[in-house]
């Protein structure tokens, strides 16, 4: 997640000092990525380094307690303007815990894959049923800009739950599949007893 565009994309909407930043960003996306204010202002500091913000002085949000009112500049626009019109990259895909433990569950021993993989799908169910209850309980209004950004957002989060859960699906299927495989693989990679070997002990069970 890009906190950098979304305070300048924020800003251009508007001054605003660091704790505004926080709450419009967190009321836009349904608190679903809290964002910590130390991280804000240490985001509008190198923003303002970069040159893509300014301090606006003489305006009304600054208040008493002496909180730096912040505004975008042109360099902020253009970037604010490039990031909504280029896509996310996909060649480096952010690191995926799931992905990873079961990635090491298959290859260390003694590591119950199925279990991993039962326990994560009844947490996801889970979520997922959150997310719908959510989803039914909000009202929706095509005319607040902000309501439809958290129902796009809340969206995106079902649409993910449920990939994850046909993902797993998917594991379980594969790790039975290997499962099955595997006794046939072994048998036919076993050689072949020789024929004097297979004589022999056959004498021998005779003489018993």
């Amino acid at each position: 997640m890009s906190v950098r565009q979304a305070l300048l994309a924020l800003l251009e909407q508007g001054p605003m000092y660091g704790y505004q930043l926080r709450a419009e960003f967190e009321r836009r996306t349904g608190s679903t990525w809290p964002l910590n204010v130390g991280q804000v202002y240490t985001t509008l500091t190198r923003l303002e380094r970069d040159g893509l913000v300014a301090p606006v002085t003489g305006e009304p949000g600054a208040d008493a307690d002496g909180h730096v009112v912040y505004g975008v500049t042109d360099a902020g626009r253009e970037e604010v303007a490039a990031w909504f019109t280029t896509p996310v990259e996909r060649t480096q895909p952010p690191r995926d815990e799931l992905a990873i433990k079961l990635a090491l569950a298959v290859t260390v021993p003694g590591v119950d894959v199925g279990t991993v993989i039962q326990q994560q799908r009844s947490a996801t169910m889970a979520a997922l049923q959150d997310y719908t209850r959510l989803k039914r309980g909000r009202p929706s209004s095509p005319d607040d800009p902000a309501d439809m950004a958290w129902s796009l957002v809340l969206d995106s989060l079902v649409f993910a739950a449920e990939a994850e859960v046909r993902w797993l699906d998917h594991c379980e299927a594969r790790l039975r599949r290997a499962q099955l495989e595997r006794p046939a693989r072994d048998s036919a990679a076993q050689p072949p007893a020789a024929p004097g070997v297979e004589a022999q002990t056959d004498r021998e069970g005779a003489r018993r």
